[in-house]
């Protein structure tokens, strides 16, 4: 089946998309060091940036199904994109009234437009096209993630973090009123990038609004059947297990990087977020040759020998020391970015009218990025050991690892068809 030139052109602007939000998640791991610092935060307390971000896509993937079953992919795209901008605009307030609490609001309504561009945008490039080659599309549609998840950091180092952060020593001898200043200044630096992002994203909603975009609508039944009714396919049902630990993993390989690179390591705050952005630029690099890859090896055989990598990769993570392990967390992102795409397109795989509703479940799961990572920085204060909260996301890639084997003869079928 060729793919036509109005299915082309709506590829093209729905892979853009995979750029935006990439960025805005992979400015939280510069948010997490300096909302930290700022306020005097503790791991647990920091890791509620991510926990702010992902109970979103647990509360708000069922009714992105519902608006895209009522009214269609484009809408759908177009109500994420415009709430996107709403949650950048609200870091203004939240800087103005130094509050932390106010910060974990905005980012709540930015990922809630998150929820809805993605529950959207991932199952409408997989049905644009070849079904045989969705894995490999969805693949590289996510490379544009990647990409952000290189620039993110460098942009976000350069005007967010403070070249010389004071400790929670100074800032508890600081007089109330220099304290407060203090905190205004840290918290003021976060507005300008979240403001231009608003600014940018509006400006795609509205190139997006004029321009016709296919849809694929689907049967009046479809409706009426619930959403969980889709876990009756395998596939699905692993889908939402493996995307939950999944999600969990990478959120704790990204999000922790900069504390991970200053307390381990023993590298600088701002030397820390160049190695931050060479994470995102090896998870950029892993996502275009794993897409590269799966024109010769069927993806799932791909997923397997890329998890296996990152179990072994972890355990130096965990026991290593010095810049070994900041270099193994480097190598776990190149090995791990196939695995969100690769999980979603083999869970919403040959189950045609239950696409969107498997698209909101799989999305919903995404709630794994909100639990685990607490659970790391939970274990990490706990045992005063940063790195034996990586037992997290090791565990995250046994489960990877288990959906791979668990779908093989759906990868098999696919393959031979390719």
């Amino acid at each position: 089946m060729s793919v036509s030139n109005s299915n082309k052109l709506a590829i093209a602007l729905v892979t853009s998309l995979f750029f935006f939000w990439g960025f805005v998640h992979n400015l939280d791991p510069i948010l997490i060091p300096h909302l930290r610092n700022a306020f005097s935060l503790t791991h647990l307390q920091a890791s509620l940036v991510d926990s702010a971000v992902f109970i979103a896509y647990f509360l708000l993937a069922i009714p992105a199904g519902i608006i895209m079953k009522r009214y269609g992919y484009k809408a759908g795209i177009l109500i994420g994109l415009c709430l996107f901008a709403v949650g950048c605009f609200l870091f203004i307030p939240a800087a103005n009234q130094i509050s932390y609490a106010y910060f974990l609001g905005a980012l709540f309504v930015v990922a809630c437009g998150l929820t809805i561009l993605e529950t959207a945008a991932n199952p409408y490039v997989t049905i644009l096209g070849e079904p045989s080659k969705a894995t490999q599309r969805l693949n590289f549609a996510q490379s544009f993630n990647g990409l952000a998840a290189f620039i993110a950091p460098i942009l976000g180092g350069k005007y967010i973090l403070t070249e010389q952060p004071k400790s929670d020593t100074e800032i508890a001898d600081m007089s109330e009123q220099v304290r407060i200043a203090y905190i205004q200044a840290e918290t003021a630096a976060v507005k300008g990038p979240y403001i231009i992002l608003g600014l940018i994203i509006l400006v795609v909603a509205a190139v997006l609004f004029f321009t016709k975009l296919p849809d694929i609508k689907d049967d009046e039944s479809d409706g009426k059947i619930g959403f969980f009714h889709t876990l009756r396919h395998k596939n699905v049902k692993w889908g939402v297990i493996a995307q939950f630990f999944y999600v969990g993993a990478q959120v704790c390989i990204l999000s922790f990087m900069v504390l991970y690179a200053t307390e381990v390591a023993g590298i600088a705050p701002m030397d820390a977020a160049k190695y931050a952005s060479f994470t995102g630029l090896a998870f950029m690099l892993g996502r275009f040759v794993g897409t590269f890859f799966m024109k010769y090896i069927q993806p799932l055989k791909l997923l397997t020998l890329y998890a296996i990598i990152c179990i072994g990769l972890s355990f130096i993570v965990i026991y290593g020391s010095g810049q070994l392990t900041v270099y193994a967390l480097i190598a776990v992102a190149f090995f791990m970015s196939i695995m969100f795409p690769t999980i979603f397109a083999v869970g919403v795989q040959g189950i045609g009218s239950d696409t969107k509703s498997a698209s909101s479940l799989i999305v919903m799961s995404i709630v794994g990025g909100a639990i685990l990572p607490p659970l790391l920085g939970l274990i990490s204060d706990m045992t005063g050991n940063l790195q034996l909260g990586y037992w997290v996301p090791l565990i995250c890639f046994v489960v990877v690892l288990l959906f791979a084997l668990a779908n093989k003869n759906i990868t098999d079928q696919a393959g031979k068809t390719a």
